[in-house]
């Protein structure tokens, strides 16, 4: 790998490690970067590429919510912690839904919809939604604030939500998060059980490629891969502290605005230039 692709995979894992946590769709960032900063790869790799860099961010928000995600202690004596179990049962129910139609639609999906229009237009969508629904939920007192008080029915339909995300250009922890808010769950609960979420629906997504893909990686494909998912754990440690510093004490709004400007300026920089 020369000089000039790692600083590419660099600034992919960095854009990667900051998105896949903010709502503003790391999927989205991630097909507009190999618009301007491709890698010198095939396609088929960084088809795989792109989805299995966000390993590095799963990890990072695992390593730093550990306590709240193993649901096993084995300081003293070995207890096992129930309540962390039924919330991980609560998460497969969740991940059901967008498991199905992924799996189902996937080459559709790519085919059709992971265009700079497709993606433009989410973004500007999504955008404006944060703003209306935040406006809207200020008048209003969330009815479950902790993770333990999310139900099975709610975790469904926060599931139903994040199958949006399939389009590229909404954003996985936004549908999820603008969902969850619209059912009544608190901003902090919201974002802690889309890092939940994440977990099962990324390695999935990963292992699905990853098989697609196939494992017979060149040395340089293997390299490129394990420095990016490097890169976005690192950079992702401190996304996710920013973000639930942030969410405590403001809301989504200014995430709303960033995507309608960046929307806006994909679709001119699409329509008028290229």
């Amino acid at each position: 790998m020369d000089i000039l692709e790692l600083i590419k995979v660099i600034i992919i894992g960095i854009v990667e490690g900051i998105t896949e946590w903010l709502p503003i769709s790391s999927t989205g960032h991630m097909l507009l970067l190999d618009e301007f900063l491709q890698l010198n790869m095939s396609e088929e790799f960084k088809e795989m590429f792109f989805v299995v860099i966000q390993l590095g961010a799963i990890l990072a928000v695992v390593i730093m919510f550990w306590d709240k995600m193993f649901p096993f202690g084995f300081r003293e004596n070995p207890i096992i912690k129930k309540d962390i179990f039924f919330i991980w049962f609560k998460v497969l129910v969740a991940c059901i839904p967008s498991g199905i139609i992924g799996l189902l639609f996937d080459d559709f999906l790519e085919a059709y919809l992971g265009t700079p229009i497709v993606i433009a237009a989410m973004l500007i969508l999504y955008g404006v939604l944060f703003i209306v629904i935040e406006a809207w939920n200020k008048r209003r007192k969330p009815k479950t604030n902790t993770l333990a008080e999310i139900s099975y029915q709610t975790a469904f339909m926060i599931g139903m939500f994040q199958v949006l995300s399939l389009i590229p250009g909404t954003s996985r922890s936004g549908a999820t998060i603008i969902g969850a808010l619209i059912i009544g769950v608190s901003r902090v609960a919201a974002a802690e059980f889309s890092f939940f979420l994440a977990v099962p629906t990324m390695f999935g997504a990963s292992a699905f490629k990853l098989l697609k893909f196939g494992f017979d990686f060149t040395s340089s494909e293997l390299l490129t891969l394990g420095f990016g998912m490097v890169i976005a754990f690192m950079v992702s440690v401190f996304a996710i502290k920013f973000l639930m510093g942030y969410i405590k004490k403001h809301d989504f709004r200014v995430f709303g605005w960033y995507r309608i400007i960046l929307g806006i300026i994909v679709l001119l920089y699409f329509v008028l230039v290229r």
